[in-house]
């Protein structure tokens, strides 16, 4: 069973998950960046570029998912470096913080709310141009346009979403396309109709990509 709530962290949520091996745990690619507490460790997940499939054991899991772009601002290590990784935050960081971090979740009331007091202790400003891209891209401009639109140069833009999001421009507005898809497609709108809406060139495009990006077919994603 999956559950969340907006974090007192701007633009962040915080989740909890049970997974059983009855059951397939999918995760697709979505810009987001998490910490996440699990069989009593911390676990950093970096950005995806296509579905994050488990089948452990049941376990519980409770994490903080940060906003596209933020997580850097938070973890103090570019995005790119942590691309499609699940790694302990003993790689990132010094060992007697890790410790501390972890000795801080583990004795709290409330996990999730440790996890945010972790984030929000170790927030660094955002760059502002964050907002701006993703606004952007999500809203379907086209990277030349992006860029123009933020005043920013092709290859200055595909640096900067290296750093933030973990992947080019190109990439990410596919991924952030998909979450527009499967919005849309889940509301009961014929596949050609979200083909057209969210910007594929066909329904068959739209089906390609959707494959591509989370490994089954669009109408798994959107079955009850």
């Amino acid at each position: 069973m999956y559950r969340e709530r907006p974090s007192r962290l701007n633009r962040a949520v915080v989740w909890e998950n049970v997974i059983s091996t009855e059951s397939e745990g999918r995760v697709l690619p979505d810009g987001c960046m998490d910490i996440i507490w699990m069989d009593d460790s911390l676990i950093v997940a970096g950005p995806d570029t296509t579905a994050y499939v488990s089948n452990e054991p049941i376990y519980r899991a409770t994490g903080l998912r940060f906003a596209p772009g933020d997580g850097p601002a938070v973890l103090g290590v570019p995005a790119s470096i942590l691309r499609n990784q699940r790694i302990p935050p003993a790689d990132l960081w010094p060992a007697a913080v890790v410790k501390r971090l972890t000795d801080r979740v583990a004795m709290a009331t409330d996990r999730r709310v440790a996890l945010e007091d972790i984030a929000i202790d170790r927030l660094r400003p955002t760059d502002p141009t964050i907002l701006g891209i993703v606004s952007e891209l999500s809203a379907g401009t086209s990277v030349s346009g992006a860029a123009a639109a933020i005043d920013m140069g092709e290859r200055r833009l595909h640096r900067r979403c290296l750093d933030a999001f973990g992947y080019g421009p190109k990439t990410l507005a596919r991924i952030l396309r998909l979450g527009r898809a499967l919005d849309l497609a889940r509301t009961g709108a014929p596949f050609a109709t979200v083909a057209a809406q969210i910007g594929y060139s066909d329904q068959a495009h739209l089906s390609r990509d959707v494959k591509a990006l989370a490994g089954v077919p669009l109408t798994a994603l959107i079955s009850p």
